[in-house]
This record gives C-alpha cells, sequence and structure tokens, in this order.
C-alpha cells in the first residue's frame, strides 16, 4: 500500500534584510567573477590560488612598503558590520520637505554611510569634507567603532548611559594620530563606494595630519589618482614663535582617473568650441545683416542639437544675442550672504534710483558698480523699476584649468558668514562658500550630487544653492553633520544659543534655510527668465535612530521571563512610537532607492499603499492585509513588494496566496519584513 506523500509546505515570502549594504560581499562576489579559479568548494577564496592567479608569490616575512598603525586592523571590522540603524524623516524642520531632492541628515557620519550605501552607491559625483583638524580640541568621536550606533545614541541622549563616550582627543594621548586615522579610514573607504567612477574626492586639511591623510588616500583611493594639493587661505595666529603659517590643504583625489582623461581635454574642447561658435556667430551674423533674433535662433538651434554629454551643452545657458555675442544677463547682483552695502544708482535712461537687491550691492562702492557697468558686465532693465542684473558675455569667459593657489581669504569667508546672521557670529572659521562652488563647477555637472559628510556650517550646501542661483544649473546636496552639542565656553557659542540652536547641526540647517530665504527674496528683483525650471529651494532633514523593526536579541540571558519577553517583541517587532512615514523610509532606503524618490500614496481595496518612483515598487504597511487587496496591488503590476510580516496575523494561507498571486502577475520580488 502506497504511502501518502508530504504535503507541500507553503511558500513563503522572501525576507527584507534590514541591514545596511555589506561591502565584503561586493569584493568577494567580484574577486570570484574576475578569477574562478580562487573559488573553493564552500565558496570560499583561496588565498593562495590568487596569488598564483596573479604571477606573484610574496613572502610574508620580507619587509614591504606601507603603512601601519594601532588599530588599524580594527577598521576593516567597522567598515564590515553593517549598520541596523535608519533615518527618520522630520518634515517640520525641513524646506518644501515633499519637492526638494536636497538632504541634510543629522547623525554620526559613519552610520550614515553605512545607510547610504545601497541608495547612492556610484551616484556621487563630487565629494567635499572639511573633518576635524585633531588640534585636541575638536575631536569627538568615539574610540570604539564597533558600537557606533549606540555610542551615537548615548551622546545623544535617546538611551541611557552612564557617561558620554564622545569626547576630545589631546596631544598628550600616546595614541594621537592612531586615533584620528582611526576615525577617517572607514569613513573615507565607506565615502568611496558612493562616487561614480568619474568621481572626485576633496578633503581641506591642515598641517598636523596632512601627512596621514595622505597616507589614508593614497591606501584608500590609490596614490596613482591623486589629482593635486591646492593651498588654502587660513587665519594665522599672532603667537608664532618662527612662521606665522597662514595657509592650510585641499587634497583632491579621483574615483579612478583612468576614467577621467585630463581635465584639460574638455577644457580645450569648450575653448575650441567657443572658437567654432564664434565663427557660426559670425557667418550668421552676415548672413542676416545683424538681425540677432535670427542669429539667436540659429544658435539655439544648434546647441539642441549637440548631444547631452557634450562639453559644449553647458555653454548653451549664454542664451542671448547682440553684437558683442551670446550672453548671459541674470546674474545676481546681491552682496553673497546678506548684508551687503546700499547706496543711490540713478537708471541710465530715467535718471531714477533704481530698485535695490535685498542683500544690498555686490560691489563695495558706487565707484566700483559703474566701473563694472563701464566694462559691460551690469545689465540694466527698461526703467528704475527693476534690479540691475551681471552680465557674462561667452567669447570673453575665460575657460581655464583652476589654480592651485587661488583662494579668498578665511576673513572675508567669515564676514560673509556673518551677514547670514546678521552680524552675529556663531561659529568659527567658516569655509568660503565661494570657493566650494567654484570647486563644484568644476569638478561636477550641472544635475551632480555634491556630498559633505562633515558638513559643519553648511558651507557647501550654501554653494551649490548659490552656484545654481549663478549658473542655472541644478545640483544637489547631500549633507551630514553631527549634532554636536554648542556650549556657552566661547563667544560663538552663546551666540548660538541666544539664537535657539544648541547643535551645530543646527547651525546647518539654520544656514542653508537662511540662504534660501535670501536668494528666494533676491529674485525678486530679477527677471523670471526660467519660470518653468525653478531652482530647487529646499532640503529634507533626516535623523540618524534605531531601527523602526526590533531584531531578535541573539545575547539576551536564557531565562524563560527574560526569553518571552524577547518573542513578544519578535511577533510585534515594530516600535510603538514609529509613524508610517519613519517606516516608509526605512524601506525605501534598505530597499536600494534614494530618500528622494518620488512616493505616491494610494487607495486600494479600502487600504493604503505606497507607489514608489511611478509603481515600480509597492510598500504596503497595514496591520490587516486582504485576498482583495494582494489581488489589487498584483493587478498594478509593480517589480517589487513589501508587506508588513505582521499584516498576515500568522495566516500562511494568506501569504501563499500571495506568493502564487505576485509570481503570476509577473511581480520579481516580494518580501515581507
Amino acid at each position: 500500500m502506497s504511502q501518502n506523500p508530504t504535503p507541500p509546505q507553503p511558500a513563503t515570502p522572501e525576507k527584507l534584510d534590514l541591514r545596511s549594504h555589506t561591502i565584503a560581499d561586493d569584493k568577494v562576489q567580484e574577486l570570484l567573477r574576475l578569477f574562478p579559479e580562487i573559488r573553493t568548494e564552500g565558496g570560499k577564496l583561496d588565498f593562495d590560488r590568487l596569488k598564483l592567479a596573479l604571477g606573484q608569490v610574496v613572502d610574508v616575512g620580507r619587509e614591504r612598503y606601507g603603512m601601519n598603525w594601532p588599530g588599524k586592523a580594527d577598521c576593516f571590522k567597522t567598515i564590515q558590520a553593517p549598520s541596523v540603524g535608519t533615518l527618520r524623516p522630520c518634515p517640520e524642520e525641513s524646506v518644501n520637505f515633499d519637492t526638494t531632492e536636497n538632504l541634510i541628515i543629522e547623525g554620526d557620519n559613519l552610520e550614515v554611510l553605512k545607510l547610504l550605501q545601497k541608495s547612492y552607491l556610484g551616484k556621487v559625483k563630487m565629494i567635499y569634507i572639511d573633518p576635524p583638524y585633531n588640534t585636541g580640541n575638536d575631536f569627538i568621536y568615539p574610540d570604539n567603532f564597533a558600537e557606533s550606533l549606540d555610542t551615537y545614541l548615548e551622546y545623544t541622549g535617546q538611551v541611557d548611559a552612564e557617561g558620554k563616550k564622545f569626547g576630545t582627543n589631546t596631544d598628550t594621548d600616546g595614541r594621537f594620530h592612531s586615533k584620528w586615522m582611526n576615525m577617517m579610514y572607514p569613513r573615507l573607504y565607506l565615502a568611496r563606494n558612493l562616487l561614480r567612477d568619474d568621481g572626485f574626492l576633496v578633503a581641506s586639511i591642515d598641517d598636523a595630519e596632512f601627512p596621514n591623510i595622505r597616507v589614508v588616500l593614497n591606501e584608500v583611493f590609490g596614490e596613482e589618482n591623486l589629482i593635486a594639493v591646492l593651498v588654502w587661505d587660513r587665519n594665522r595666529k599672532n603667537d608664532a614663535k618662527f612662521f606665522s603659517v597662514g595657509h592650510e590643504y585641499m587634497v583632491v583625489y579621483a574615483r579612478d582617473k583612468a576614467r577621467l582623461g585630463d581635465m584639460d581635454v574638455v577644457l580645450r574642447a569648450q575653448k575650441e568650441g567657443v572658437e567654432q561658435i564664434h565663427v557660426l556667430f559670425d557667418e550668421l551674423r552676415k548672413k542676416f545683416k545683424n538681425n540677432f533674433d535670427e542669429v539667436n535662433k540659429h544658435l539655439k538651434h544648434f546647441f539642441q542639437q549637440l548631444p547631452e554629454d557634450s562639453p559644449l551643452k553647458p555653454l548653451s545657458r549664454y542664451s542671448r544675442v547682440d553684437e558683442k555675442g551670446p550672453y548671459r544677463d541674470d546674474g545676481n547682483i546681491n552682496w553673497p550672504g546678506g548684508g551687503g552695502p546700499l547706496y543711490e544708482i540713478l537708471h541710465p535712461t530715467t535718471h531714477k534710483p533704481c530698485k535695490q537687491p535685498r542683500s544690498g550691492w555686490r560691489y563695495p562702492t558706487p565707484e566700483r558698480f559703474w566701473e563694472e557697468y563701464d566694462a559691460g558686465r551690469i545689465v540694466f532693465g527698461a526703467d528704475e523699476t527693476t534690479v540691475p542684473r551681471v552680465r557674462s558675455d561667452l567669447f570673453t569667459s575665460a575657460v581655464q584649468v583652476l589654480s592651485s593657489v587661488a583662494y579668498s581669504y578665511a576673513q572675508t569667508a567669515a564676514q560673509q558668514f556673518d551677514t547670514i546672521f546678521d552680524g552675529v557670529r556663531v561659529f568659527d572659521n567658516p569655509k568660503p562658500y565661494g570657493d566650494l562652488a567654484k570647486l563644484a563647477e568644476y569638478l561636477s555637472g550641472p544635475e551632480d550630487i555634491v556630498l559633505d559628510f562633515f558638513a559643519g556650517s553648511g558651507s557647501a550646501g550654501h554653494a551649490v544653492l548659490e552656484s545654481n542661483c549663478s549658473t542655472g544649473a541644478k545640483r544637489r546636496f547631500i549633507l551630514v553633520q553631527l549634532p554636536e552639542i554648542i556650549t556657552d565656553s566661547t563667544e560663538t557659542g552663546r551666540n548660538a544659543r541666544k539664537l535657539g540652536l544648541s547643535t551645530v547641526a543646527d547651525i546647518c540647517k539654520e544656514r542653508v534655510r537662511r540662504v534660501i530665504k535670501q536668494l528666494n527674496e533676491a529674485d525678486e528683483g530679477k527677471l523670471k527668465l526660467d519660470a518653468a525650471n525653478p531652482q530647487d529651494r529646499g532640503f529634507r532633514v533626516f535623523k540618524l535612530d534605531q531601527s523602526n523593526f526590533t531584531a531578535w536579541d541573539a545575547g539576551i540571558e536564557h531565562e524563560p521571563k527574560v526569553l518571552a519577553e524577547q518573542l513578544q517583541l519578535h511577533i510585534k517587532h515594530t516600535r510603538d512610537e514609529r509613524t508610517a512615514d519613519d517606516i516608509l523610509y526605512e524601506l525605501l532606503l534598505k530597499s536600494g532607492f534614494p530618500l528622494t524618490t518620488p512616493v505616491e500614496k494610494k487607495t486600494l481595496a479600502g487600504k493604503t499603499i505606497y507607489a514608489v518612483a511611478g509603481g515600480a515598487m509597492v510598500i504596503c504597511l497595514e496591520r490587516e492585509l486582504t485576498l482583495e487587496l494582494i489581488r489589487a496591488i498584483a493587478d498594478a503590476k509593480p517589480q517589487r513588494v513589501v508587506l508588513l510580516d505582521e499584516g498576515f496575523a500568522a495566516n500562511d494561507q494568506l501569504k501563499a496566496n500571495a506568493v502564487q498571486t505576485f509570481k503570476t502577475k509577473g511581480v520579481t520580488s516580494f518580501k515581507t519584513v
């Protein structure tokens, strides 16, 4: 007599991995792809075979070139340990949260960089950082990197702990330089993954750690990818014993120099392109007998025919034409940051006082203003009711390689920063945003992402906003800043606290808010030349926190009561105080979608669902799922679906039906969390 076959087990969806991207797994898979012969039976790596495949024999007993320091080996453990944190949205602290693509993230940048790995891998064109210089006062990152999220939560008072683990790093510590390098190495390693193949990293530093940051960057990026060392002005010290050091450095590395070619290739192409446009302009001018409307129409057609990646494409911004050639007259004439000089300027035709820019004239005196006008670099409106604008001519605008020493005075940067806060100094030694804007324009394209994960007062964000305003570009920024507590021990600290700013992250957010407000006010005096294509004047705030989902703690005591409590958490493993938006953005981030991905809230079968990226993925956070809802989601034919596991309420039959329904409708990925 035949036995009854074992009944089939119900199909179950895959669990969504709530950890950050695992870097080591990618490296292993890439090695196995390149060298399949080094695979062992268990899918591991045979390093002896790898050496043979590379034609090398390494004698580990011989001396080799390189640098080690105490704690370097632990850096790799830090890099490979995934984060189980999340980034919680804070619309109330943001500007234009629903539409902007700019980000300000409050949290420990090590954890944040890990959390960004899935969503922003290979998407950032330029990284600028101004890390702690290790002067003995500004080092506030923990020495125990393995517990970074826990340490951060303790530091910010989100969990109880005896004492804070963050503090300064004094030069009396025997591991003074090692601690700094251990802090920088994992962050630079993770940051490199976010860069595009043709991306750049720029790091500000002073003499104290200049040799060491070169060592770390040489190892992480490769010495062959060093582009240049730039010189930056700094405030001089009056108590110098030998020399009054008045400079700092910016080191510039490429993600992969071989993917770049030479910077001057693009610049030469632009110069040659300008000459080509000049010849075309002269021909059109003769053909249409100085009818510049016709000349302009044909020049616009020339630009429209260019491929999107043409180095000449950015020159299409010179969209007006007169006897001098193509030009732009939408330049911002406001004093940078606000608080500039105000004086009377009479319109050359009506002889009446012109409307003044809200932030003051960008030129310190009327004499300087009229010098610029006589040089043809200022344009007046039809009458005195509009603010004059800055003109830039294509044929006279210099296209050249940036100098390694052409950077602003530190005192000027401080003064510009102070004007943003109405003359009150709330932050010491901000970087000059004008120089950062030049670097961004030089090293990145008009729609690229600029990342600063030591954001400080937000100079990089300010630079992107100002550059976009003056050039018409659409660069986006991501700023990451630890909420370092501001104390009353300094005058700037006391000033900041009087304004209600309790952390450095608060200063960063408030600065960008004020810059946006000033730019918007300044626009009221400009012609609306591009009303259909407005600037992105906003930012979304996210804050680092524990995951919205409680994970099983394998280290708990094996006592009945403790195990029972842990089992209860596992049944309902979402934290009670978390909102739907908190959960939504964690699922977006850990599913590999950027935090600015468009999300549309919809109703299907009487339930709420979220359509991500035009319906490519559907997320449903309902706690009571129904077969009707499952079918409605499947009929929408998304590529991916994520549902809450508790929504099935231990209904294995419904879960099995969901698996089959989604499979039948072509859903390629169905996961629960």
